[in-house]
């Protein structure tokens, strides 16, 4: 019976995995009820390791390359299971391959807005995303850690632990880069290099490398973005009041659109839009007029504004005035308005 036993069983003479599609990190041989026979032929292939695995207990691991299958070959599983030199018999063992090609393309991305400490602006909220590269670097570790005994694992059923630690460590990475947001987001690579440094031993604790990291995009919440805006607005005016007001008024002038609505809005017209710019001007040059006269005892800055005469073109001044009055017939100025502007530019013509 036990000859009858023998006879029937099937034995694997050549032990090998070709690779179908894409995604697989992990695989094991398809054993069912076979035996290994001695002297058998195992083929790893570019870009594989395999790995053999005894009661439970990884014994041999093997790179690309073709080996026969003999007690010299297989030196810790000899020794788990007492062969001598004299071993002929077949054996059983689990054998698993695993992919060692580097996957690709694996994207990653912050779902909520994350809140850091920021030099120029205190605690920001920032979002960010990127993709990264991973390859198995020990694959007896990841066997033992992630893998198991499955019959195959795919990239897929890691992603979200992967996601998980990038996420993790983007605060520390922003904090050891020492970038301020501004500079990080015009420097998206030494953030990526941060990045991956922090994340390399979470991954090589898994039995993984990681190849690759890119930070294709930081930005800010869209209500702090256009307060960033404003903020990069002033900035390039600076200190020239004119630029200011006619910052101010180009800000202003689709609102004014806005409200006023249809076809014969400020946007859509362009004598509204050349007043409002004059106005931003007149604006400028009165407030930079004032922020100029020094500082005096009231009586002689009267007796000083009397002596100066401001040389404005009567031109000039009717011009305006027939712009500030376009600007009160389509409502953006009030009767009261449009009086003292009047009033305040005759008097340059005295």
């Amino acid at each position: 019976m036990a000859l009858m036993d023998f006879i029937k069983k099937q034995f694997i003479d050549i032990i090998q995995w070709t690779e179908e599609g894409d995604g697989t990190l992990a695989w094991r041989f398809p054993m069912a009820g076979m035996e290994i026979q001695n002297g058998g032929t195992l083929v790893v292939r570019e870009s594989q390791m395999a790995v053999f695995v005894n009661e439970g207990q990884v014994a041999d691991v093997f790179g690309p390359g073709t080996y026969k299958l003999t007690t010299q070959t297989l030196p810790v599983l000899t020794y788990l299971k007492n062969w001598d030199k004299l071993f002929e018999s077949p054996f059983k063992s689990d054998v698993y391959f695993f992919s060692t090609r580097q996957q690709i393309d694996q994207k990653w991305g912050t779902p909520q807005p994350i809140t850091i400490r920021d030099k120029d602006f205190g605690a920001v909220r920032l979002r960010a995303f990127g993709n990264y590269a991973f390859r198995i670097a020990d694959p007896k570790l990841f066997h033992t850690e992630i893998s198991g005994t499955r019959e195959s694992y795919p990239v897929a059923d890691l992603e979200g632990q992967l996601r998980g630690l990038v996420l993790q460590n983007i605060s520390n990475a922003i904090a050891g880069s020492g970038l301020p947001f501004l500079d990080l987001a015009a420097n998206q690579v030494m953030f990526a290099d941060a990045l991956a440094k922090e994340l390399a031993p979470a991954f090589a604790k898994i039995g993984l490398q990681l190849e690759a990291m890119t930070v294709q995009n930081v930005s800010l919440p869209e209500e702090l973005q256009k307060i960033l805006d404003q903020k990069i607005g002033m900035g390039m005016v600076g200190n020239d009041m004119g630029k200011f007001m006619q910052y101010q008024t180009a800000q202003a002038i689709p609102k004014f659109a806005e409200n006023s609505g249809g076809g014969g809005g400020v946007a859509g017209d362009a004598m509204g839009l050349g007043a409002g710019v004059a106005l931003g001007q007149v604006l400028a040059q009165n407030l930079q007029q004032g922020l100029q006269t020094p500082v005096a005892p009231a009586a002689a800055a009267a007796a000083q504004a009397a002596a100066a005469p401001v040389g404005v073109k009567p031109e000039d001044v009717m011009a305006t005035l027939e712009k500030l009055g376009d600007l009160k017939a389509k409502g953006i100025l009030t009767q009261e308005e449009f009086d003292a502007k009047k009033a305040e530019l005759l008097k340059k013509l005295v």
